[in-house]
Parts: C-alpha cells; sequence; structure tokens
C-alpha cells in the first residue's frame, strides 16, 4: 500500500495531487527549483526538496535528482503530474530500479506511445517523409511533450527549415528531447479526445469525450465533456479506436487518445500517457477522482467491469497570466489577490501575494463549472470567472468570458480556427468608463478635511491613468458638500469602494490599490505621474522586451549599420518554455543592438533600435 508520494512536477498539478492524496491519508512530498522555493506546491506539501537550478533541464527534467529525491525524503511512490518528465519511459524505468512504486502506465506502454512518431508507426500512420509544395500546410511537432511547445504551423516550403529548427530548440527546452516530425495540418477541424483508465487485470475504461478546439498556439484554453454534437456512431469509433490502442500497448493507468474530427472523419492525433491537464471536466460529469484512480491501479487494485455513468456537462478554462493581443505574451509579476465566487471548481497552483516569474508556464488556473446541461455550465463558469478577483498582471479572463458567451462557442460551432477568425473581436478594449473617476475619488478620499478646498474650493483636480493601453485624465472637485465630478453623482467614496450614480442607476466599484497598479472591479489601470520623466522617453523605432526573459537567438548576420524590413525577425525571446519572434517595427536600418543571445531582460529593456529612412 502507498504510504507516502513524492509529484515529480510543480505548480497547479502538483497541488491537485497533494489534494487527493491528503484525502487518503497519504504522506506528500514536493520538488522544487531554486525560483519555486516559495511557490505554493513547496509549502502545502508534507516535506519538500531542492532542486538547485531554476532551468527546467536543470531541475524538474533532472530525473536522477527526482529519484535520489525520493529516496531520501522516504517516499514509497512517484506521481510524475503532466509536461516534463511524464511521459518519458527512462524516468519510470528509474523510478522502478530505484524500489518505488511507478503511478503511471509501464515504461514500455510510455514508450510505444509517448513518441507521436513511434505511436502513429504502431497504429500504421506514416509521418511526412519529404515535404512538397502539394503537401502545404503541414504541421511540424515535438515527438516527445504536449502543451502545444515545439510546434509550427508551415504554409511556404521556404519557411520549413526555420519552422524544424525553432520547433527543434522549443522542445529541447521544454521535454530534454528535440525530436520532431512533420504531419499534415488539418485546417479548422475540432480537438476530441477520449479519456481511457487501465487496471493491471484487463480492463479498460472509455471515460467519455472532451472537446479542446478553443486553441492558443496549439494549447488549448477552453474544454469540456462530454463534446458535443457528435453522433453515437462517431463516439462508439472513439471509444474503439482508444481502448485498442490501449490494449495494443498492455496500457495501465490514466492517459488520453486524442483525435482531430474534420468532416465528420476521426484523424488519430497521439496517445498521451498521462493525466491530462483537462482531466476535471472527466471527474465531474463521472464523479470520480481519476488521481485516486491512477492511486488504487498502482497498488494493484481492479477497476470495476463498468465505468460510472456520465451525468451533466462540465467546462474548464485555463487561466493564464499573458496577453492574448500582444501575441499572447506571457506577464510576470506579483499576484496580489486572487479569488473566485463558490460554486465553481479551482485548480491553481498561486494564492495572494505570489511571484509570476520567467521561467515556467504562465498558467494560473483551472477554473471548472458544472451543471446539468452544456448551457448551464457555460453561463455558471463565465460569471464566475466574469466576477473574479484578479489583482497583478494582467491575465486571458476577459478573452476567456468573451469565448463563453460566443456565438459560435454557445452553439458548438467551435474549431481549432476560432481565435484565429475572432482573436480581433475578442481583445478589443473594453474597460469600464467610470473606472478612473473611481480610482480618483478612492485617492482624493479624506483629503479635503485638510483644509483644501476651502483655499481653491472650485479647482478642479486632475488625475491621469493608462488604461487598456490609452492614457485616461479625469477631474473632480472638492466642495463643501464631498467630492464632485461631472456628469456623476458621488454616492460614496472611501479608499476600497466609491459609488456612483448615473442616470440614475447606482453602480459600486472596488478600489484595490498596489503602487502605480490600481483595480477597479475588473478593469486594471497605472496612475501615471503628475509630471511624464523625461529619461523615459524612447526613440522612435526602439524595440522594448515584451517580457522578461532570455535572448535565444539574433538573425544571422545582423549587425549595426544593416537594412531590415518591416516585420523581419531579428531576434527571439524564451520565456515561460515559448520562444517569442520579435521583428522590425519599420523598414529602415538597425541603428542599435543592445543584447546578445544568452542575456537575460526584464519588461520593456531596450533591445534594438530600427532607424527609417
Amino acid at each position: 500500500m502507498i504510504t507516502s508520494v513524492l509529484v515529480a512536477n510543480r505548480g497547479e498539478i502538483a497541488c491537485r495531487i497533494f489534494r487527493t492524496c491528503r484525502e487518503l491519508g497519504i504522506r506528500t512530498v514536493a520538488v522544487h527549483a531554486d525560483a519555486d522555493e516559495n511557490a505554493l506546491h513547496a509549502r502545502v506539501a508534507d516535506a519538500a526538496v531542492r532542486l538547485p537550478g531554476a532551468a527546467p533541464s536543470d531541475t524538474y527534467l533532472r530525473g536522477d535528482l527526482i529519484v535520489k529525491a525520493a529516496l531520501a525524503a522516504g517516499a514509497d511512490a512517484v506521481h510524475p503530474g503532466y509536461g516534463f518528465l511524464s511521459e518519458n519511459p527512462g524516468f519510470a524505468r528509474a523510478v522502478l530500479d530505484a524500489g518505488l512504486t511507478w503511478i503511471g502506465p509501464p515504461p514500455e506502454a510510455i514508450e510505444a506511445m509517448a513518441s507521436k512518431t513511434r505511436a502513429k508507426e504502431l497504429l500504421g500512420i506514416e509521418p511526412l517523409r519529404a515535404v512538397t509544395e502539394a503537401d502545404l500546410p503541414v504541421l511540424v511537432k515535438a515527438a516527445a511533450g504536449g502543451g502545444g511547445r515545439g510546434m509550427r504551423v508551415v504554409r511556404r516550403l521556404a519557411d520549413l527549415d526555420a519552422a524544424l529548427e525553432a520547433a527543434r530548440a522549443e522542445a529541447l527546452s521544454a521535454f530534454g528531447d528535440g525530436e520532431v516530425f512533420v504531419e499534415p495540418y488539418v485546417e479548422d477541424g475540432r480537438h476530441v479526445e477520449v479519456q481511457i483508465l487501465a487496471d493491471t487485470h484487463g480492463t479498460v475504461w472509455a471515460l467519455g469525450t472532451r472537446d479542446c478546439s478553443l486553441q492558443r498556439r496549439h494549447q488549448k484554453v477552453i474544454e469540456e465533456a462530454p463534446a458535443p454534437g457528435l453522433t453515437p456512431e462517431l463516439t462508439d469509433s472513439l471509444y474503439e479506436m482508444a481502448v485498442r490502442a490501449a490494449v495494443a500497448v498492455d496500457y495501465v493507468g490514466a492517459g488520453t487518445v486524442e483525435f482531430l474530427i474534420a468532416d465528420g472523419k476521426a484523424h488519430f492525433l497521439e496517445v498521451n500517457t498521462r493525466l491530462q491537464v483537462e482531466h476535471p471536466v472527466t471527474e465531474a460529469v463521472f464523479g470520480i477522482d481519476l488521481v485516486a484512480e491512477q492511486l488504487r491501479v498502482a497498488e494493484g487494485h481492479a477497476l470495476a467491469e463498468e465505468p460510472p455513468r456520465a451525468r451533466g456537462h462540465a467546462v474548464e478554462a485555463r487561466l493564464y497570466a499573458e496577453d492574448p493581443a500582444r501575441d499572447w505574451a506571457p506577464q510576470t509579476g506579483t499576484l496580489h489577490r486572487f479569488a473566485v465566487p463558490e460554486g465553481v471548481r479551482l485548480d491553481t497552483g498561486f494564492t495572494d501575494g505570489d511571484d509570476i516569474g520567467v521561467h515556467y508556464d504562465p498558467m494560473l488556473a483551472k477554473v471548472v463549472a458544472h451543471a446539468p446541461t452544456r448551457a448551464e455550465a457555460i453561463r455558471r463558469l463565465a460569471g464566475a470567472l466574469d466576477r473574479a478577483t484578479l489583482h497583478g498582471p494582467l491575465t486571458n479572463r476577459d478573452l476567456l468570458v468573451r469565448s463563453l458567451r460566443h456565438a459560435e462557442f454557445t452553439t458548438a460551432r467551435m474549431d481549432t480556427g476560432f481565435y484565429d477568425r475572432h482573436l480581433t473581436a475578442l481583445t478589443d478594449p473594453a474597460p469600464d468608463p467610470y473606472a478612473p473617476l473611481a480610482a480618483a475619488l478612492a485617492d482624493a478620499h479624506g483629503r479635503s478635511r485638510f483644509g483644501g478646498w476651502r483655499n481653491v474650493p472650485f479647482q478642479p483636480q486632475v488625475k491621469r491613468y493608462v488604461m487598456a493601453g490609452e492614457e485616461i485624465e479625469v477631474q473632480y472637485r472638492h466642495t463643501r458638500a464631498g467630492l464632485e465630478a461631472e456628469g456623476v453623482r458621488v454616492v460614496h467614496a472611501d479608499a476600497a469602494l466609491v459609488v456612483l450614480e448615473v442616470d440614475g442607476v447606482r453602480e459600486n466599484f472596488e478600489v484595490a490599490r498596489y503602487g502605480d497598479e490600481i483595480h477597479v472591479n475588473a478593469t486594471r489601470l497605472t496612475a501615471l505621474p503628475r509630471f511624464p520623466d523625461p529619461a523615459a522617453q524612447h526613440a522612435p523605432g526602439s524595440l522594448l522586451a515584451p517580457m522578461p526573459g532570455t535572448v535565444v537567438r539574433v538573425a544571422e548576420g545582423l549587425a549595426v549599420g544593416a537594412p531590415v524590413r518591416a516585420g523581419e525577425p531579428l531576434l527571439w525571446l524564451e520565456a515561460m518554455k515559448m520562444q517569442h519572434k520579435i521583428s522590425a517595427p519599420v523598414t529602415g536600418t538597425l541603428s542599435a543592438l543592445h543584447v546578445v543571445p544568452g542575456q537575460q531582460v526584464t519588461v520593456d529593456s531596450l533591445l534594438a533600435v530600427v532607424q527609417e529612412p
């Protein structure tokens, strides 16, 4: 019987596995990189072991260090979570060779299926060996891992070599394996998958379908179970293929078989030999705990002959610290306050006051709603996200709410091209126009008691903010009756709450300030100084770092004085395990280059300057 589990992972999934272990009376052990020393998963575990360093290749991808940590901490089992080493057969063997229980499929099954190239070969599907114009568009994909990393769509043959190089580098950094392959790219299909669970006694459960079509950079954003709109015949065929794949490799434990649905036909994608990020929607619909089932299977217990019956519908949204309007640029900083309303499930690796760093995936949490019908589940999730308190770096919360309420999603007509079609409209800023005034009135609370109004009773006070990328100026007055502003009636104002009445309708504005960062309900503002600092100005054509990260590559031959074209890639930043291309903003001459490969930069660091003719 398992008594102590080390989770070879971090963040949200480590915390989620620990939760089940605590419920079962199992001791928990965390591992943490130096950058995660104060992370939530390291704090909530019964014991934690340091992995020196910060880069994944030095820490969470070091199977030898993790096995040593398990033995040192007295763990008798290892759960890999997802990502990192979860689909690494060598790591699974090392765990077993150390006399520990491996909570996952046998190394042989991982070896057969974890590599997408080998999985396709096992099922008789050949990758493209030589790409021609007739094959375009194609998808370059990492053979190991997942999460959208190491993937590139290629629409021109001339771009293939660069895509292969970028995908290899990203896959090597994220998974420790730089193998990539090429397959046909199916435009705008639906991404549907089947959850499987198998024991050591020959029983395999097909636990329903999930739709994961809403994706950015081939990484899922919103998932649901069951997948809507599938015919019974198509559903049965997906179950049959999923179970056949599991039986073919003597699969044990939890796994996912993924498909792309186009024109009513299923195209096999891969088998993920691990727990998926979106497993909570399956748990909600089937009323089970998949982690608890993984532990039971690892202990040798048999599954029931038939899985439990499904009930209702569940939808999950992944909350990221990122800016969807700026090419999904990851965001960093302090998460000052994070709370969601009751009635939904929250899986997270963060809590109030935690720092969001540059080293790992920018996902903050998964928010899950379950209800008797799909429409009710969508409404519940959208409402909870809309009312969530998120004080800190910019997130994709507004995008998630708008996506859930979009007609294509509510009517189940979505596909993997959803964000290609709708991203501009979904990220069009729509902040509350009264948020800046509420922030100014909250800041002004109590100042009139010092008598300022007696000297200049009608002189307007001016405050300036940046809201949704635009500079906003608001005015108010101190009067004998209190604070006043044009066009509204100030019902109440203190440092935390402002109540305004506009055309007879009252609205409450909750205000929180963290230095120059101000949150008014769901609107994020930056307070501007009264007199701008001239030193903060940058020359036209300046390229600023959109996020903290490491310069991993500079375009070949790029040097000061070189001509460049608008949109031409100049350098690449790596942040949160993803590579981000920095392109020339205008056509002209490179007049300055301030970075070299390997250099770490902070947000808004000056990278280069392109001077127009």
